[in-house]
């Protein structure tokens, strides 16, 4: 059948991306129907995003393509059905079926065992719990999500496919709304800080694997919980990006004031090595410049949000809540910024770059999380070297 091949194709993917390598977890992703979970979704256009049907031409290839697929705009099921009859739609995404390369990594960094008891914290589609429950049988997994309309969609496409996990509706911050205990729990979304509940739920030993929403330095930690809500654990080296969950959702930005030429001086340090990952500098960047958020500037002079970082440098900005500001700009060949408000928080950067050269560059895998109820912090290498707070 072409649903096998392409699921064999995309298990080819992940193997030679060297995401996936446990056997178990390859016999789930070339097992478990996607397109199941995917009936329909959203594509991004130059409009805004058009409404995808399993009638469309290629909507079979799109499902088990290795992209995330957006599913929900605004927390609004009605926006794909105005996209289909209308055109493209503006919109925020606010649920997908995420990137089946993250997905692995994330279930492989989860390290379940056979008869181990899972809970996934973000239903979505519902794909995700699908392979949870291939790999550790239906009884052995629940999964909660706070949007009741994506559960009972999900709960249907999951029995469709032929599992049946415990599904609920609840927020996923407050763990399973049974209150059973796991020895694995997962999320699926992000969070700013990780919730208390998650390692209360968890049996002293077990596991908690999540991504943090930070504005700079998100990506994965795992934690090894302890008594009650206590864990510790390590950030770890793969790196993975979500939607924060509702309740974690950060304000946007505010406008930023007009600069004047005079106010710009030139910098040697370039915007990339504050926003992409994979130069190092980012997750340490984000440990000295707490609540920064770096974004684009449109055309309209309103700041992005959510900047691409794997953009090519442009007329980007940083921000933080207390009115400060950072602008960067290449002009003639040269990199310039200008700043404002109480603090320099170029100058911090700047600082920060100093400080991590020093350190002898660590990466993301040199730095751990401590988390003893709502007291949660970062630490270098050891937890009684340098730390910072979590939140």
């Amino acid at each position: 059948m072409a649903t096998q091949r392409l699921r064999r194709r995309l298990v080819k993917h992940l193997v030679d991306e060297d995401v996936l390598h446990d056997p178990k977890w390859v016999e789930a992703f070339r097992g478990v129907p996607r397109h199941v979970f995917l009936p329909r979704f959203f594509t991004r256009v130059d409009a805004g995003w058009a409404a995808v049907d399993r009638d469309d031409p290629g909507w079979l290839e799109r499902v088990y393509s290795p992209d995330v697929l957006v599913t929900q705009l605004d927390d609004d099921t009605s926006r794909w059905e105005k996209a289909r009859h209308e055109g493209p739609v503006a919109g925020v995404p606010t649920s997908s079926s995420s990137m089946p390369a993250i997905m692995a990594i994330m279930l492989e960094e989860l390290r379940v065992g056979d008869g181990q008891r899972v809970l996934e914290i973000g239903t979505g589609t519902g794909y995700n719990a699908a392979l949870l429950s291939h790999r550790c049988g239906s009884g052995l997994v629940s999964t909660v999500d706070v949007d009741a309309g994506l559960v009972a969609t999900a709960r249907t496409h999951l029995q469709e496919a032929g599992y049946a996990p415990a599904c609920e509706v609840g927020d996923g911050a407050l763990g399973f709304p049974a209150g059973v205990l796991f020895d694995r729990v997962l999320c699926t979304a992000s969070v700013s800080v990780v919730p208390p509940a998650w390692l209360e739920q968890t049996v002293p030993g077990g596991l908690v694997v999540t991504t943090l929403n930070r504005p700079l330095g998100a990506g994965l930690v795992r934690l090894v919980a302890g008594p009650g809500a206590t864990g510790h654990g390590r950030v770890l080296a793969r790196d993975g990006r979500f939607m924060p969950l509702r309740a974690h959702r950060r304000p946007a930005p505010t406008a930023l004031p007009p600069v004047s030429e005079v106010d710009w001086r030139t910098t040697q340090l370039p915007i990339d090595l504050l926003l992409k990952p994979r130069l190092k500098f980012e997750f340490f960047a984000s440990l000295e410049l707490p609540g920064v958020h770096p974004v684009r500037e449109l055309p309209t002079g309103a700041p992005d949000p959510a900047p691409d970082p794997d953009a090519p440098a442009g007329p980007f900005a940083l921000t933080h809540p207390d009115g400060s500001w950072a602008r960067f700009r290449t002009h003639d060949s040269t990199l310039q910024i200008a700043q404002g408000g109480p603090r320099g928080l170029w100058d911090l950067a700047e600082r920060a770059l100093v400080l991590w050269e020093s350190l002898g560059r660590p990466e993301r895998d040199r730095f751990g999380v401590t988390v003893d109820g709502e007291h949660q912090e970062f630490w270098l290498d050891e937890p009684d070297g340098l730390r910072w707070e979590l939140a």
